[in-house]
């Protein structure tokens, strides 16, 4: 608990959570891992809330980490069927734990038993005063719900509701080494029962670490979301061609492209460290890396700068995964709706805006360039769209339509995110743009 606290502790201050976790967690025994992991998790997914609860238990702020330590004791207590003693008992034990530390008392402690026991007494009121705060109710940052009435005034809530679900494993078989159908009847022979989400797409009933996953260290399936599987599929890839993925770590998508079709692929990313696991990724899935058709080159490079790498040569294709506020994949990453502000979403929109502006000229006429963001907040989307359109009169926008596993046809966009069993999969939005001759 005392390490989930830490981690939490320093998200409230602005830093990722992974990277937190990935700090305060090393240290631990590997079976205390995951679960300090998820205590954060939770934690973060009922961040609204808590804070709410926090608000009416103190009389006035605990300073750090036993604010946290009560935030991450707090989430423990509002699930249902939990060891109440045993959650107090460990809080208030984390807290002595902490008093043994250079000017540390046993105060902590004291105050976590005090008001932890407090809310267990006064539970319902406090829930019910706590309700009227629309963060607290839906545990997102009140600016974060406004832009999502404004833009889905008929499906704020449903987003809002799968935002705060746990997001299932969802694997995509590599086409070039097995079948979908083949590959879920392995993981049903190991007793990992799967459902089908899309043509390479299944989701695990039950999550478990990625090296457990037959074949995962082979290559033979990677960990990608339904929704991000359409990326590859959309952008309509024929053997041959120069495929351009701009923003491409940490590679997903780019072994999706080599996957689906044997095209010269040049990946690119701004950070060095995340070129890294573009490589590794392709070399999991054991792609051949060099400039030839079916292989992939990856490269240190600002996709809004191609004067500093582009070497003339168009490309038939190009992916833009542009960076966003991350506002559709927040049950994947509870931590970006705290971390973001509402200024983000004007700098983002105008990077998207100006990486897109850039590429465009690097497509051979006739090609195509398909505009990606996780993201569920139209400054992020259609209106970067529509802007660049007007400006561009060259450009024209295709349609795009998907068919899902239960064969409904459904016309790409926006795509909200959803959590039915045969629809699951985080909010993007797609735009497929082509460049007349």
């Amino acid at each position: 608990m005392g390490a989930a606290a830490r981690a939490l502790a320093d998200m409230a201050g602005g830093e990722r959570l992974p990277d937190a976790l990935q700090r305060h967690a090393s240290a631990l025994p590997i079976a205390s891992r995951a679960p300090a992991r998820d205590m954060a998790y939770q934690a973060v997914r009922r961040f609204g809330r808590l804070q709410a609860l926090a608000a009416q238990l103190n009389r006035q702020p605990p300073r750090q980490p036993i604010q946290a330590l009560q935030w991450v004791a707090l989430a423990q207590l509002l699930e249902p069927m939990r060891a109440e003693a045993i959650v107090v008992d460990q809080a208030v034990l984390a807290a002595h734990r902490l008093a043994t530390e250079p000017g540390r008392s046993s105060g902590p402690a004291n105050f976590l038993n005090a008001t932890l026991r407090r809310f267990l007494r006064e539970r319902d009121a406090l829930l019910q005063v706590t309700d009227s705060d629309p963060q607290a109710r839906f545990d997102h940052p009140e600016w974060w719900l406004q832009r999502l009435r404004q833009d889905w005034p008929q499906d704020w809530e449903s987003i809002v509701a799968v935002s705060n679900r746990q997001a299932p494993l969802t694997l995509r078989v590599n086409r070039r080494r097995t079948g979908l159908p083949d590959y879920a009847q392995r993981l049903s022979e190991a007793g990992m029962p799967s459902r089908r989400l899309g043509p390479y797409a299944l989701a695990l009933e039950q999550a478990l670490p990625v090296e457990l996953i037959p074949g995962f260290a082979q290559g033979e399936v990677s960990v990608q979301d339904a929704g991000a599987q359409l990326a590859a599929e959309l952008l309509d890839l024929a053997d041959g061609q120069r495929v351009l993925d701009a923003c491409a770590a940490p590679g997903g998508k780019s072994s999706h492209l080599l996957e689906c079709a044997d095209v010269e692929l040049l990946a690119i990313d701004v950070d060095a460290a995340r070129c890294a696991r573009i490589t590794a990724n392709l070399e999991r899935c054991q792609l051949p890396q060099a400039d030839s058709p079916g292989s992939a080159t990856v490269r240190v490079a600002d996709a809004a700068r191609p004067d500093t790498w582009w070497d003339g040569r168009p490309f038939d294709r190009i992916l833009l995964d542009a960076p966003c506020s991350a506002s559709g994949i927040v049950r994947r990453h509870p931590d970006a709706r705290w971390l973001r502000r509402r200024g983000d979403l004007t700098t983002l929109a105008q990077q998207q805006s100006r990486m897109l502006a850039a590429l465009w000229p690097l497509l051979t006429p006739g090609g195509k360039l398909l505009f990606v963001t996780c993201s569920v907040f139209a400054q992020e989307g259609e209106a970067v769209i529509a802007a660049f359109l007007r400006q561009q009169a060259g450009a024209h926008r295709q349609p795009l339509e998907w068919v899902w596993p239960d064969g409904t046809r459904e016309t790409i966009g926006q795509l909200l995110p959803r959590s039915d069993p045969d629809r699951d999969h985080d909010g993007f939005f797609y735009a497929l743009l082509t460049r007349r001759p």
